[in-house]
């Protein structure tokens, strides 16, 4: 059983922790070699040396004294080797268990990803210099003892639970006391072995951290910077409509009856006064325009850029579901009476979410405000909502053009639009999906698309039924860069 145990745990992480029970399953033993004359399987064992022995229990008062052997679980698991008429082929089974278990330790001790493998009660049973390392050992509650870090106890609870691999990213103290100021960043994967078995991988991403926040920063930097110049087009835009009402209307009226001036030759003098300022006012309502839909940008930078931090809700509060379709409706109002669209709501009543009652009213909208731009005029957009005692969703279905294939794995992308020449007249800005991707993940929950290309599309919010860890931050979404191509959101 130790053997498996290990072998399982290379063989997982060798494929990103997928495949640890299968090879265990298909692990083919080599034909029967000659035993050794004159030696007993316990002088064939090899002596295991090495940092993964260091878990073993020894009486030196050592911190990780407490940690129970691979043995151990072999022993409680599968009681002594079963009897054999060949005295031979047992001792040469167990030799080559103790091969195979040196060479699976060894393995992993050579992984530069930390190892940890933590039994039912959450007891480490293995683990790898490079975990210990990225401090994933604690002191224990004894004097001369040692546990795993608490988020690894929290993740491995959860995967016995569901029985599903999970994985965050967090920033831990360096060390294994935590004693060091400068965080490390760690991935985190978790997966069952089964028998309440554990098997937690622990990658470095520290700098891809630092290089996110890097980003984060600069464009947080750079869309406040941007707030005074775009408030000051706005303000000087609106001036100059304010400015140039007076003179058309005088203009419009000394030129009602008059014909168009000519020159001598019988040729047009130029524009009158009413074109000039006919043209400076068109000016300046462009300007207006593109400087308010700026100025959206900008405050959208800032949101996305603040659930990109990816912070866990310190507690998350209860939120009526009916307040925050109230809210979008009202909000949403003004959009849809200018397009003739109908928004409906229906479903369940009384449904209660938990996290922050203007981030999901701001998701919820956004989903809305997209149906809206990309339905045609005259249909209706409907707000369907339904529930169980694990998950609450919010489906919102427009009458719209519908999203190719394609563009559907990538539609909650930053600035990515699917239809380039439709988008340009909707006026978005290419966050609003992103923008809803995040608050999802920040409230431990999920959007999902559906659609047909002329068929329309449904957009679902899922969000969990129960308040989340709080002890675990959300997790990151992995985002690919593509470049600045177009999107097709708000």
């Amino acid at each position: 059983m130790q053997w498996e145990i290990v072998a399982g745990v290379a063989g997982g992480l060798a494929v990103g922790l997928s495949a640890g029970p299968v090879l265990v399953r298909r692990w083919r033993r080599p034909p029967p070699a000659e035993p050794a004359v004159g030696r007993t399987p316990d002088d064939a064992r090899p002596e295991v040396t090495g940092p993964a022995d260091q878990v073993r229990p020894a009486a030196t008062g050592h911190p990780t004294d407490h940690v129970r052997p691979v043995e151990a679980i072999s022993t409680a698991q599968t009681g002594p080797p079963e009897e054999s008429s060949n005295r031979g082929r047992p001792a040469m089974a167990s030799g080559r268990q103790v091969t195979l278990t040196n060479l699976g330790r060894k393995t992993i001790d050579a992984l530069r990803v930390g190892v940890v493998v933590l039994d039912h009660d959450d007891s480490p049973i293995l683990v790898n210099p490079a975990a210990r390392a990225m401090g994933l050992l604690r002191a224990g509650g004894g004097p001369g003892t040692v546990a795993a870090h608490p988020i690894v106890r929290t993740l491995a609870g959860q995967v016995r639970r569901t029985g599903v691999r999970r994985e965050i990213e967090l920033d831990l103290p360096r060390g294994r006391e935590g004693v060091s100021h400068d965080p490390l960043g760690v991935h985190l994967r978790a997966m069952g072995l089964g028998g309440g078995f554990v098997a937690v991988e622990a990658s470095d991403a520290t700098e891809s951290h630092r290089v996110a926040r890097v980003r984060r920063d600069f464009v947080a930097n750079v869309s406040h910077e941007l707030k005074t110049p775009i408030g000051a087009l706005q303000l000087l835009a609106e001036a100059l409509l304010d400015a140039t009402e007076p003179a058309l209307h005088a203009t419009e009226s000394a030129l009602l009856d008059a014909t168009k001036p000519t020159g001598a030759d019988g040729g047009e003098v130029g524009p009158t006064p009413s074109e000039d300022v006919r043209a400076a006012r068109r000016f300046a309502e462009r300007i207006q325009h593109e400087s308010t839909r700026l100025g959206r940008l900008v405050n959208e930078l800032l949101e996305l850029t603040r659930l990109q931090g990816a912070e866990p809700l310190p507690a998350p509060d209860p939120v009526a579901v009916d307040w925050v379709l109230a809210e979008v409706v009202d909000r949403t109002r003004t959009t849809a009476t200018a397009r003739r669209i109908e928004v409906t709501v229906s479903g369940q009543a009384g449904l209660t979410a938990y996290g922050s009652d203007s981030q999901l009213a701001t998701a919820v909208a956004n989903l809305v405000e997209n149906a809206i731009a990309y339905s045609d005029e005259g249909t209706t957009v409907a707000v369907v909502t339904r529930g169980n005692v694990e998950h609450i969703e919010i489906a919102v279905t427009d009458q719209g053009p519908g999203i190719a294939p394609d563009d559907v794995e990538r539609i909650f992308e930053r600035f990515y639009r699917a239809d380039q020449a439709r988008s340009r007249t909707t006026g978005g800005t290419g966050l609003g999906l992103a923008i809803v991707k995040h608050i999802a993940t920040n409230h431990g929950g999920r959007v999902e698309v559906s659609s047909t290309l002329g068929g329309g599309s449904t957009f679902t919010l899922r969000l969990p039924a129960r308040p989340p860890d709080a002890f675990l931050p959300p997790t990151p979404p992995v985002e690919i860069e593509t470049g600045p191509a177009e999107q097709s959101q708000i």
